[in-house]
């Protein structure tokens, strides 16, 4: 029995980076397309957003001198080259995927459409979605938060390189402690930077649940989905 059958599942660009320093881990990618997969096959609909910052972080080159709106609009590229990248390991498994770009640039991908994405749905394919929302200045976390709230996901779905959220960051704190559940309104008010307050608020008004949890870990995906108790759930309500 599934838990969430429509899912918006974001993941970092880094976490692509395998042990790299940048880049995409070849191995890693294909690792993040069976599990997809393995989603698929079970009835689950899937879209994808994926960061940019193996390739290029906007916010970081701002501190090397880039103009903000140009060091964004790089950042939305790096994002298409990894959804290009995962849209492909999909295709080499057997699946359907639509790939959809926030900025129109046919061949590469086909521009966004609410309608055209809810076909693809309802159609079987997984949808990933690039180029951010398509604007400077809004995060990826931002555009996976609208893309799920515009695809009616049943959840979004964090995959990170770490088991949920913590009291602090658990690579460096031995001592940080992990929440199994907690509100949007405590994560904001203890500062924890799981999403920006964007993404936050627009999650938190659409009463749209995330869930945090260790995308790296083999055969988690599935384990969410089907509502066991691992990652943290972060609740729309205020309780």
């Amino acid at each position: 029995m599934l838990k969430y059958k429509r899912i918006l599942l974001k993941l970092s660009g880094e976490a692509l980076t395998g042990n790299q320093h940048s880049g995409i881990d070849a191995r890693r990618l294909m690792k993040y397309a069976e599990a997809i997969k393995e989603a698929a096959e079970a009835g689950v609909h899937t879209g994808i957003v994926f960061g940019g910052g193996n390739i290029f972080r906007g916010l970081k080159g701002v501190d090397k001198g880039f103009d903000r709106v140009k060091g964004d609009y790089m950042g939305m590229l790096a994002t298409v080259i990894n959804g290009l990248a995962i849209q492909s390991a999909l295709e080499q498994l057997g699946m359907k995927v639509r790939l959809f770009t926030a900025i129109r640039m046919e061949p590469i991908g086909e521009g966004y459409s609410k309608s055209k994405m809810m076909e693809a749905l309802d159609r079987g394919e997984t949808v990933i979605f690039s180029a951010g929302t398509g604007n400077p200045y809004f995060t990826t976390d931002t555009a996976a938060a609208l893309r799920a709230v515009e695809m009616e996901a049943d959840a979004l779905l964090k995959g990170t390189r770490v088991d949920g959220v913590y009291t602090a960051d658990p690579e460096k704190d031995a001592s940080a402690v992990k929440f199994e559940t907690m509100s949007f309104d405590k994560a904001y008010r203890l500062k924890l930077q799981v999403m920006d307050l964007t993404s936050f608020t627009m999650c938190r008004e659409n009463n749209m649940p995330v869930v945090v949890f260790n995308m790296n870990k083999e055969g988690e995906l599935m384990r969410v989905l089907k509502g066991e108790n691992v990652g943290t759930l972060i609740r729309p309500n205020t309780l």
